[in-house]
């Protein structure tokens, strides 16, 4: 059968631009033809392009309508707008995470310590509802870029699931390293919030999906988040913070540290971290305790190969695994980084879902079930970890 033809359309030149470009180069179910950029800020998206050889499109409008699939890879306050332009025109959309949230009120004074949380969720959730409603009543789909989910640890514990007919009683996990690649993290006003949201979207969106997956597979639907406790702190932000210089210290009024308790609809739970604190790499795993098996997920860092050296001078020219402080004595070098932290099967898999109609595994369902936990979380620890009910769209 001959491939299909699908034009991409990156929105984007920063961080995440740059892995959906070369994700791409690794999509094989069909042909991927880029049809160029288009990015809010005219010298980073010349310099993404011309590195590139693609296009530079003067206008979000103009890629929209030269392309078939629509890589939203800009900071979580743009999502939503872009999103809606591309779903009004029937394109199929990758979302990066996270998915919506709520950006402030616009004012020059807005500080993301004060604001009531209870408008933050409820501002979260209309993003949600409005983007849910778009998809929707148009042809294209939402295909939530949640990599956890396609890494491949989370594959196999999916198979796991499927044929043993496991029930998960509680799962625990972490996303946690010394701080985030972007300037624009650590502000409310850009990034929706702090660890919770900007760390923690990972794990708890790998125990969301792993929880629909054990619905489905043991009683034909999903089975969803309904209560979250959770607590929050700005360790680095404290008076008394001893700074080393190893961690980011850029967090101007979000969080550096979150913790998550969620109880799903069957009384099952997950516990949840997600921090700035963490030096050493990133350090992305998920445990799975169910009635039959138990599984450890190590995404980063993972023992697929294991290097040392007496002197980092010698590694100097050596990637070895992402944000880690020394190349100095043992390291988890990551052979295909990528590979591991499924990059390259979720754009696989988005790309066969455009073509065939294959199904996503990680859809707005998914992207709504987590963005209205995280949410819901940031009101209990408003609340000092009192527990809230999560709304389900």
């Amino acid at each position: 059968m001959e491939k299909k033809i699908l034009r991409a359309g990156i929105v984007g030149s920063g961080f995440a631009a740059k892995f959906h470009y070369e994700a791409l180069q690794r999509v094989f179910s069909t042909k991927v033809e880029i049809s160029g950029a288009y990015s809010a800020t005219p010298q980073k998206l010349l310099d993404f392009t011309a590195a590139r050889g693609l296009r530079a499109f003067g206008s979000l409008e103009d890629l929209i309508d030269h392309a078939d699939v629509i890589h939203v890879c800009t900071p979580p306050v743009t999502h939503e707008p872009i999103v809606m332009a591309a779903l009004n025109k029937d394109k199929q959309v990758i979302v990066e995470k996270p998915f919506t949230g709520y950006f402030g009120d616009g004012s020059e004074t807005f500080n993301g310590e004060t604001f009531p949380r209870a408008k933050g969720l409820e501002h979260c959730l209309g993003s949600i509802n409005r983007m849910l409603q778009a998809e929707k009543a148009g042809k294209g789909r939402i295909m939530y870029a949640e990599n956890w989910v396609y890494a491949p640890a989370i594959q196999k514990e999916k198979e796991l699931l499927q044929k043993t007919g496991a029930q998960i009683l509680w799962m625990h996990g972490e996303e946690s390293h010394s701080g985030s690649h972007s300037l624009t993290y650590g502000q409310w006003k850009f990034s929706g919030g702090g660890s919770m949201i900007g760390k923690g979207c990972h794990p708890l969106s790998a125990a969301i999906y792993l929880k629909h997956v054990e619905g489905r597979a043991r009683n034909g639907k999903p089975i969803r988040p309904k209560t979250i406790s959770a607590r929050t702190h700005a360790i680095t932000r404290m008076p008394g913070f001893k700074n080393e210089g190893y961690l980011r210290t850029t967090y101007k009024d979000t969080e550096d540290f979150a913790l998550l308790h969620v109880i799903f609809e069957d009384g099952t739970i997950a516990d949840l971290f997600a921090s700035e604190l963490v030096m050493g790499g990133v350090h992305n795993w998920i445990e799975v305790n169910t009635s039959n098996h138990r599984t450890i997920c190590n995404i980063n860092p993972n023992t697929a190969m294991q290097a040392y050296t007496p002197d980092g001078k010698y590694f100097d020219n050596i990637y070895v695994t992402e944000k880690t402080e020394t190349k100095q004595g043992w390291s988890s070098m990551s052979p295909d980084e990528s590979w591991f932290t499924g990059y390259q099967h979720e754009m696989e898999a988005f790309y066969r879902s455009a073509a065939y109609g294959d199904e996503i595994e990680s859809d707005s369902r998914l992207a709504s079930d987590s963005m209205a936990t995280i949410y819901a979380g940031y009101l209990s620890a408003e609340k000092k970890g009192a527990e809230v009910e999560i709304t389900i769209l």
